[in-house]
């Protein structure tokens, strides 16, 4: 009780100091910026563009006299954040060209009839003008105008598409999404032509002003789910956001489990499929992960290949999943129970030969799985952090070599090896890296619990996980459904896949409006 008033009242004090935070810059802000509007002055406007942005190398002011009128002009803009085609075809050069009538309104002369980009906004307060040149638009002052426009011109160098390294499959789409946000709505866009589809964009972060879209299918994500995300990207309050790992966080129901509440993908093709089952996905400025909530148990388990091959194959493929869950999740513990507790449960000719193995190893099972495991999961940590081509021939020559010279010592059994090696292989099949990561948190537990109590240990720790699954929810939605609670109509979809013509409807746990997926053919 203590324990839980005390974590109450640190969660408090953070919610607490975020506001403060929050506070304490939009004073710094308004105390640069002064809340204060435009100048009829261009010089007035420059200095106070300059007071608070600095004397940075990347800004450029450039100042001009526009042709005909003898009235003074300038443009600033941050280098390499601009489209430079854009830029300079459709912003300088006619600016630089273009003949003003003095007779007319200057003003609208040159925002309607000289400036040709396509995306403009007319501005009178300071902030804006420094969000967009932060954000990478082209501003134009004019001297005796205490307005500013602003010219979209946003455009950097970017990576090209390329096939995700995470989600690699045999048959599917090869492209992924990227670190440009409009890109990826492009891409999601080639493959859903649907005019209900929605795109709502959010400013979070105070600092980083990272932009943050939230896209949904009008008439089949469910409003209160659509209106529950909403909200909580919009109590967001911290200083920078820069991958969607922030996000995930900062919005999930629960903090206190190792289980993802929400799937990332880098899959355009998924997140389509996800958003045609209700779901609403998340995508962030700089990063090519999307996030897709609701989420439950059943879809960390489930490919994007699995719908591209025949049912039958993806049905195996499924249990070949669950098998490989099960074997990375309690084999390690399995073992330490048998040979600690339970040895008359091995057969005869199989335990002798695993007491011959054992027989000069010093440590007892438990400390030599531990010894192993911790092994194995530095060795993967640091196959992945050196460099692509050497990093898998470190992972699969360091673990050959170390496993057999760890035998040859007689540090530990040929059994263990096996069993470890397994338990690695198996958890690679998890076409989810943030749910794999998850199972190998968990084998520790386990592995503890069956030094400590044998095959009843195994068994607690079942009983407390699956305790602590079925109250997990994601955005509302049962964590374990269609098993917890029991929905029939939705087992068509998670442990087996029944053929596409018998799939007529939609998933009923993400309450979806429009629950009609496929017409039913007349005959």
């Amino acid at each position: 009780m203590k324990r839980s008033f005390r974590v109450l009242r640190e969660q408090a004090r953070e919610r607490k100091r975020r506001k403060v935070l929050a506070k304490e810059y939009e004073r710094k802000l308004e105390e640069r910026t002064g809340k204060r509007k435009l100048r009829g002055s261009l010089t007035e406007n420059l200095e106070d563009v300059s007071e608070v942005l600095g004397d940075c190398a990347d800004v450029v002011v450039r100042g001009f006299e526009l042709k005909g009128s003898e009235r003074k002009a300038a443009i600033i803009y941050i280098d390499e954040l601009t489209n430079k085609q854009i830029h300079h075809d459709y912003v300088m050069r006619p600016l630089l060209t273009a003949e003003v009538e003095r007779t007319t309104d200057l003003w609208e002369e040159v925002t309607v009839n000289v400036v040709q980009a396509g995306e403009t906004k007319t501005v009178d307060d300071l902030s804006t003008v420094i969000d967009g040149i932060l954000s990478g638009d082209t501003v134009l002052f004019i001297d005796g105008y205490a307005k500013a426009l602003l010219i979209g011109s946003k455009g950097w160098e970017a990576r090209s598409v390329s096939e995700t390294r995470a989600e690699a499959v045999i048959r599917g789409p090869r492209e992924g999404l990227n670190e440009t946000l409009s890109f990826n709505w492009s891409l999601i866009r080639r493959r859903l032509k649907d005019p209900d589809l929605r795109i709502r964009n959010f400013t979070v972060g105070v600092r980083t002003k990272t932009l943050v879209s939230m896209l949904f299918i009008k008439d089949v994500a469910h409003p209160d789910i659509v209106r529950e995300v909403e909200s909580r990207i919009k109590e967001i309050h911290i200083d920078g956001v820069l991958e969607t790992g922030y996000i995930e966080e900062l919005i999930q129901d629960q903090i206190w489990t190792p289980f993802p509440l929400a799937q990332n993908t880098e899959r355009p093709d998924a997140v389509v499929a996800h958003l045609l089952e209700g779901k609403i996905a998340i995508l962030v400025d700089g990063t090519p992960h999307a996030l897709i909530v609701p989420a439950v148990f059943s879809q960390f388990y489930s490919s994007s290949e699995d719908y591209y091959e025949r049912y039958m194959v993806a049905t195996f493929l499924r249990f070949i999943r669950l098998i490989s869950f099960l074997i990375a999740l309690f084999l390690p513990a399995l073992y330490i129970a048998f040979v600690s507790y339970h040895p008359e449960m091995i057969p005869s000719n199989l335990a002798v030969a695993m007491a011959a193995g054992r027989a000069s190893v010093p440590f007892n099972p438990v400390l030599e799985a531990m010894l192993m495991e911790v092994s194995v999961e530095i060795l993967r940590e640091a196959s992945i952090r050196l460099p692509g081509p050497i990093g898998p021939t470190i992972g699969i020559v360091g673990g050959l070599v170390i496993g057999n010279a760890a035998v040859s010592a007689g540090l530990v059994s040929p059994a263990i090896v096996i069993v470890v090696g397994l338990t690695t292989i198996s958890s690679y099949a998890n076409p989810n890296y943030n749910s794999a990561i998850s199972i190998r948190l968990l084998r520790f537990p386990f592995m503890i619990l069956s030094a400590v109590f044998g095959l009843y240990g195994i068994m607690l720790g079942i009983m407390i996980l699956m305790l602590h699954l079925v109250q997990l929810r994601s955005f509302g939605v049962p964590y374990m459904a269609p098993w917890s609670p029991l929905n029939l109509s939705d087992f068509r979809d998670t442990l087996i896949r029944v053929p596409w013509k018998w799939m007529r409807k939609r998933p009923a746990i993400f309450r979806t409006p429009e629950l009609k997926r496929q017409e039913r053919k007349e005959t």
